[in-house]
């Protein structure tokens, strides 16, 4: 990947029309507000709007789906364990899963929207995440920290919801412990948020 080359491919940030809301909360809830904001070193208003953005896209629909918080630990001591033949199972069993919640949440199931719904799941649950565009190729960089199996994981993960939709085509990847970059050729135009 030349870095001189490659763009950022996020989220839209279309000029979008504002409007000024009041409401009556309690001051414990302003006050920790504040300070969550001011430690990430951001104003209470964007505190405020990055909390609401979160609920809209995400958090209004894990309940209905069947999302439930797991703590990192236990995804790190189950990977530990986990063989190929696992790993195949939990993708035969979770690929429909993902099909259904994405259905649910976008109304459609097709590759951008796939595409932005685990982008959606992997900002929600606090994993990094970036796509990166260089010409005609995508790069998606998801950084999980959670071992080599999790990679072994995603990687296979990304490589059948990829073939399900281009079966021609033949994604690349590059994993370490922590990290997969999971590389396609998409069209320099793609882009998961325009549909």
């Amino acid at each position: 990947m030349d870095s001189s080359s490659v763009k950022h491919q996020n989220h839209p940030s279309k000029k979008e029309k504002t409007r000024s809301v009041t409401y009556r909360l309690p001051v414990k809830l302003v006050e920790a507000i504040e300070t969550e904001a001011m430690n990430h070193n951001i104003s209470h208003n964007v505190m405020a709007r990055q909390i609401l953005e979160k609920y809209v896209q995400w958090d209004r629909f894990a309940n209905k789906i069947g999302i439930i918080p797991v703590p990192k630990k236990i995804l790190d001591t189950l990977g530990l364990e986990m063989s190929p033949k696992d790993i195949d199972e939990i993708i035969s069993l979770i690929k429909p899963v993902i099909k259904d919640s994405v259905l649910f949440i976008k109304g459609k199931y097709d590759l951008k929207r796939c595409i932005e719904t685990l982008e959606d799941y992997m900002r929600a649950s606090g994993m990094k995440s970036d796509h990166r565009v260089d010409g005609a190729l995508h790069h998606f960089i998801i950084q999980h920290e959670l071992g080599a199996n999790w990679s072994m994981f995603t990687e296979q993960l990304l490589k059948e919801i990829f073939h399900e939709f281009m079966p021609e085509s033949t994604m690349k990847c590059q994993t370490t412990e922590s990290t997969v970059i999971a590389t396609i050729a998409l069209g320099a135009d793609f882009s998961e948020h325009d549909y």
